[in-house]
């Protein structure tokens, strides 16, 4: 319950920006690649928060770590609240990054550590499921605060409203147990064996599975960071919804996405990790291409935003327990927190370069573009690793 909830809060910090872009953007005059690059600064300093709180996992346990990250990002939520400019928010917000990218990697080891082997992919996917209850929320808070107060005074409610949710989240935290393969670590460093560096991730034979590990990680998140980030904008400013209306389509790929989220979990213990990232990477190139280049009436663009949902949703299922299937127990918070948070950092770039591009091809093409090539990154990277399905975390990761 606490890892379910400490991700559907960082789904609510990070989302809530995406639907305050075109407020912000008049409020201050900012650019598209000024919001760009907002959102690429947080994902950014998400990258280097989640391998430091990896790191520290290792070292001083998953629930301590765990409960530091959301204090961290839950302050600095408060704080994006007080900006006055784009300098103050792009400060704020690559702070409150640290904190976001630190939860899912040490929330992620600490769920796959404790589930049995036949029920990770399940457990770990359905704990992923939560980025669309928070992104839910933040749509449903985001509607309601908008139809009460102005543009000018929602957007700084809305992120006040963060802390909430995190102190929740905290709360959950206080009785939490390290599991049992953690604690067998630390039994052996106190009996005298010499701790494992962090920086073994980039030694061969473990080298190989941390470049191809993060070149998914990048495919998975550069689609979806390409796809959610500017979706909002896409529906006022190229659809030329009202946010009422835009609040409508999004509720339906926020559906998609929590069906997807929950489909992948079902079957990855079934169909197994590599299957079930190419399927859902290549059903989400199809959708992305369907939903942003495909001209179609408002109503068919309404339906296809469930299946868009389900796709692009559906993929990060399998990630938290193949990351920590695919490394040792001693390093397995270094590993995933780099992989994971490398992709994140790469892919958080793509929001960016699409607010440059735009200014030449328009929003939707390059939205297109930039995903489609992502996911093709992701099946590529799935194609070349190897599968875990069922593999026992005493024994698991190269080298082990």
């Amino acid at each position: 319950m606490a890892t379910f909830g400490g991700f559907g809060v960082d789904a609510f910090n990070y989302t809530v920006y995406t639907f305050l872009i075109p407020t912000l953007m008049t409020t201050w005059h900012m650019s598209t690649s000024q919001a760009g690059l907002v959102a690429t600064g947080s994902l950014v300093f998400s990258a280097l928060g989640g391998w430091l709180a990896g790191i520290l996992a290792d070292r001083y346990g998953r629930v301590r770590i765990l409960q530091v990250t959301i204090v961290w990002f839950s302050v600095f939520t408060v704080l994006n609240g007080f900006t006055h400019s784009f300098e103050m928010l792009m400060f704020t917000r690559t702070m409150q990054g640290l904190g976001f990218g630190g939860e899912w990697s040490v929330g992620s080891v600490l769920l796959a550590e404790t589930i049995r082997p036949e029920h990770r992919g399940k457990a770990v996917g359905i704990m992923q499921s939560s980025w669309a209850v928070g992104w839910g929320l933040a749509a449903i808070t985001y509607a309601a605060v908008y139809s009460i107060l102005p543009e000018t005074a929602a957007w700084r409610v809305l992120f006040w409203a963060g802390i909430l949710p995190g102190v929740l989240v905290w709360w959950l935290c206080r009785n939490l147990q390290e599991p049992p393969v953690y604690i067998e670590i630390r039994r052996k460093v106190e009996s005298g064996e010499s701790p494992s560096h962090f920086l073994r991730i980039f030694v061969l034979p473990i080298l190989k599975i941390t470049i191809l590990a993060s070149l998914l990680c990048m495919g998975m998140q550069g689609g979806y960071y390409s796809v959610t980030t500017w979706l909002p904008t896409y529906l006022r400013t190229v659809r030329n919804f009202t946010v009422s209306n835009a609040g409508g389509y999004l509720v339906v790929i926020i559906t998609g996405s929590f069906i997807g989220y929950v489909t992948a979990a079902l079957i990855i213990d079934r169909l197994g990790r590599r299957r079930t990232f190419i399927l859902f990477a290549v059903a989400a190139a199809t959708m992305v291409t369907a939903y942003m280049l495909v001209p179609v009436p408002d109503k068919v663009l309404l339906l296809l935003g469930l299946p868009l949902g389900f796709a692009v949703s559906g993929v990060f299922s399998g990630a938290g327990s193949f990351l920590s299937e695919l490394y040792p127990n001693d390093i397995r918070g270094s590993g995933q927190g780099f992989c994971y948070n490398f992709g994140r950092a790469a892919g958080s770039l793509f929001p960016t370069l699409i607010g440059f591009l735009s200014l030449r091809m328009g929003l939707g093409r390059a939205m297109g573009i930039f995903a489609v090539v992502a996911y093709g990154l992701l099946v590529i990277s799935a194609f070349c690793l190897p599968e875990t399905k069922g593999k026992d975390l005493i024994t698991v990761g190269p080298g082990a």
